[in-house]
């Protein structure tokens, strides 16, 4: 009996400690965050001196294309177009002077996806932006655009392209228009979900030998374990199937093909450089742009993944002390919770090391 009551006891004590290590670490681990600035939310087009800069003259018209789907098949998950890619695109287009339309295959007011955890600057600008909501909430229906008026077309992503995207005939037509006339074609994530039924008039498939990013399984099926049954397809498997050569790069983080007319990104992460890739395939040099915390937290992710933790360091320090540009910690705790949830202890720990050796930095360089 005293021997049963030992080992509750000791059993109790060891549950008790890790509540208070969980817990601690928990606290530990939210000191890490900082806090949004307040300010972020108000920001107008006004704020963005990418905008108002060195202004660029007139150029043509570029079509934006988003998802008009806002439920995932009969899962009963809402959807939609995903905000940032189509706020960053929007401004980047018109920085570099393109007039910009958003057309959906339905028209009207389409469903969209904010993510509070990745709005920016950009993006609340773009929710700030009346002349932009106008045209977010009054598509284009895609069987009213006039594909002549456009030197381009960019798919924007957000799961809700897997289900109107690949079957739209106005879509495929204007694919087919685009592609055969060498004028541009730019889509990501889930955009190019908007290239995989198109047939050329040679009878052979659009993405036949074709270099190619999009969504990866790896990146579906992590964060949606049915996307399977979920989607009427995966759109990596989809792409190899009809003879693409398919670009895969490390999961979240930014990757770009572009092949002749034809340029596609694997993630939300792969906007800014897909749009500026878009702007030279048209002929021009994309307009300086300062980049964002964000990217320079996916170039140190990158670094991390290629190099090594102590590399990782050695560009954290350079960024933030050396050249004082800004970082996002944020992004980097985020891809520690993946490694986490797929069992990568190590990479767990390495990129929460880092997540503190970035706050650190921030303290040195003043700004905090």
């Amino acid at each position: 009996m005293f021997k049963k009551y030992r080992i509750l006891k000791w059993v109790s004590i060891f549950v008790l400690s890790l509540i208070v290590l969980v817990v601690s670490f928990g606290f530990w681990f939210k000191s890490l965050i900082p806090p949004r600035e307040a300010s972020l939310e108000t920001t107008t087009v006004k704020n963005l001196s990418y905008l108002s800069e060195h202004p660029v003259s007139h150029r043509g018209k570029v079509l934006v294309v988003v998802t008009s789907t806002d439920t995932m098949g009969s899962s009963g998950k809402s959807t939609g177009y995903e905000l940032t890619e189509l706020s960053r695109a929007y401004y980047t287009f018109e920085a570099n002077g393109f007039e910009v339309d958003i057309a959906s295959p339905e028209g009207g007011k389409p469903p969209v996806v904010i993510d509070d955890e990745d709005m920016g600057a950009f993006d609340f600008a773009f929710l700030n932006d009346s002349i932009a909501q106008y045209k977010a909430e009054n598509t284009i229906p895609m069987t009213a655009v006039k594909a002549e008026e456009y030197l381009a077309v960019y798919f924007a992503g957000g799961k809700g392209a897997m289900y109107d995207f690949p079957d739209n005939k106005s879509i495929q037509s204007l694919v087919k228009k685009y592609y055969q006339s060498n004028k541009v074609i730019g889509a990501v994530c889930h955009g190019p979900a908007a290239l995989v039924n198109v047939t050329l008039d040679n009878g052979r498939p659009l993405l036949e030998n074709k270099t190619v990013s999009g969504f990866t399984n790896e990146e579906e099926l992590l964060l949606i374990s049915d996307a399977r049954t979920v989607f009427p397809f995966l759109l990596q498997d989809k792409m190899v199937e009809q003879g693409a050569n398919f670009n895969e790069g490390t999961m979240y983080l930014e990757n770009v093909s572009h092949d002749q007319n034809l340029i596609t990104g694997q993630n939300p992460w792969s906007t800014w450089s897909l749009v500026e890739r878009m702007i030279q395939q048209m002929g021009y040099t994309p307009k300086h742009r300062e980049i964002t915390a964000e990217e320079n937290a996916v170039e140190v992710l990158t670094a991390y993944h290629e190099n090594g933790k102590q590399q990782a360091k050695k560009m954290i320090a350079t960024i933030m002390v050396d050249q004082n540009k800004p970082f996002d910690r944020v992004l980097i705790a985020k891809h520690g919770i993946l490694a986490a949830m797929k069992g990568e202890l190590g990479n767990f720990a390495n990129l929460i090391s880092l997540v503190s050796y970035a706050k650190k930095c921030e303290t040195k360089s003043g700004k905090i």
